[in-house]
């Protein structure tokens, strides 16, 4: 059992080799699972009581991350934020928009533009339609405006997830880094919000694979797999990208929000 369970695990695994979250979440349960013997159905029980406990945990975790990041967020604030890292992604609160209800729910006026978050567009598909539910006002924006609205003084604060975070780097959804960059050049503080079990303090660089997704995401348009791209012409879908440390303004955590110079050690001990 406990074998099948690991290999099952391996292959789950692997469908995400740049975020460590649900390799996180899979080893959690695997370590319970081994730790209570080999009766099947004692481990069957105890895996899925251990997948609840940390669904459950979560839901904390992110309302702890809200109240340390709203206190980073003004009345009045005109947010960016990039792909969805909300209750459809976590669980019942979210990390980055997380940090957003929490500000909501302290009675400050926070307006947000979601980035559509191209090829797959969770921006313009999950956070416009989160947001939308709370009443929450939201526009959402090509991923190439962003720059121009920065410059026009209609961004006051970015704010994004991350699905691992190392010694150097932030990784998160492909158009990250370039926000941040866009975001330094214009004097715009660039957060980002997610729990400890995001922080990797083992890896370096080398270490982390960005994943590549199928090429048809790009070449071909909605379910009528309409023609975007000629055939034959090669693509390149990387679902992910590296923020250095320098271009992030703090990360916030269930810790607390953590500042240059960042120290992944430190945020981890909280």
């Amino acid at each position: 059992m406990i074998k099948d369970m690991k290999a099952a695990g391996a292959a789950i695994k692997k469908t995400r080799p740049t975020a460590i979250n649900l390799s996180w979440g899979v080893d959690q349960v695997l370590q319970i699972a081994e730790e209570e013997g080999m009766d099947p159905r004692l481990i069957q029980n105890i895996a899925l009581d251990e997948a609840q406990r940390i669904a459950d945990e979560d839901v904390e975790i992110n309302k702890k991350i809200g109240k340390a990041g709203a206190k980073l967020l003004r009345d009045g604030d005109i947010v960016l934020t990039h792909c969805n890292a909300g209750r459809m992604a976590c669980v019942d609160w979210g990390t980055a928009l997380g940090v957003i209800r929490s500000a909501v729910a302290d009675k400050k006026k926070i307006k947000v533009i979601a980035c559509e978050t191209r090829p797959l567009n969770q921006g313009s598909r999950i956070t416009a339609w989160e947001l939308q539910q709370d009443k929450i006002p939201v526009h959402v924006i090509p991923d190439s405006a962003a720059g121009f609205l920065m410059r026009e003084g209609l961004i006051h604060k970015v704010i994004v997830g991350a699905d691992r975070i190392t010694q150097e780097f932030v990784y998160n959804k492909i158009g990250t880094y370039s926000l941040s960059v866009l975001a330094k050049e214009h004097n715009i503080p660039f957060y980002v919000a997610a729990p400890v079990s995001t922080l990797d303090a083992e890896s370096w660089e080398e270490h982390v694979k960005i994943e590549e997704r199928s090429p048809d995401e790009i070449r071909y348009l909605g379910k009528a797999k309409e023609l975007n791209v000629p055939e034959g012409v090669p693509i390149l879908n990387l679902a992910f990208d590296k923020t250095p440390m320098e271009n992030v303004s703090a990360i916030i955590t269930e810790n607390g929000a953590f500042y240059p110079p960042i120290l992944i050690d430190e945020i981890i001990l909280g």
